[in-house]
């Protein structure tokens, strides 16, 4: 692996994991995300790289990761919101923004396994479906990062203090 490759959406999950659970190891990892050893391995690998994860240690560096969510995410990978689907309730339908934020519109992640109606996002990967129930803290952080992506100003103003305060960056 070269340390030129890019970032990966799933690398972000694993880092917001790795956050909540600095002791998980690849098996952990794997089993918290639905993604092989291997898959786990490379995403630390690209964190590591990209100054996202401390050398030697494999913590997450916070305040680099929040300086990427906060200003970089929407760029990189951004989203946009397409036709009506029952899914996922995501970003400022999802926890925990959806008990401060009154929207008529609501966003989802496509599948069958969701029971709210909205307009259809991408997760940013594939296995986000399944985590209300594999991991919920990961599954609120996901949401937070859609409201990122694809939020006005003010939903992604109450993520970003949102995802701060769980990153115990908060003041």
């Amino acid at each position: 692996m070269t340390a030129l490759e890019a970032l990966k959406p799933v690398d972000l999950v694993v880092a917001l994991r790795l956050a909540e659970a600095p002791e998980a190891k690849y098996e952990q990892l794997s089993a918290d995300l639905g993604i092989s050893r291997s898959w786990a391995h490379a995403a630390v690998q690209r964190l590591l790289a990209a100054g996202l994860l401390r050398p030697k240690s494999r913590t997450v560096n916070r305040l680099a990761l929040m300086e990427f969510l906060v200003h970089g995410l929407r760029y990189a990978f951004p989203a946009q919101p397409g036709g009506q689907a029952r899914g996922v309730a995501t970003a400022h339908s999802g926890p925990p923004l959806a008990s401060r934020i009154v929207a008529e519109d609501s966003l989802v992640w496509p599948s069958t396994l969701g029971s709210s109606v909205g307009q259809a996002i991408a997760p940013l990967y594939d296995r986000a479906i399944e985590l209300p129930q594999r991991c919920p803290s990961l599954y609120e952080n996901l949401t937070l990062l859609d409201a990122l992506r694809v939020g006005r100003a003010r939903e992604r103003k109450l993520a970003a203090e949102e995802i701060a305060r769980r990153l115990a960056l908060a003041a």
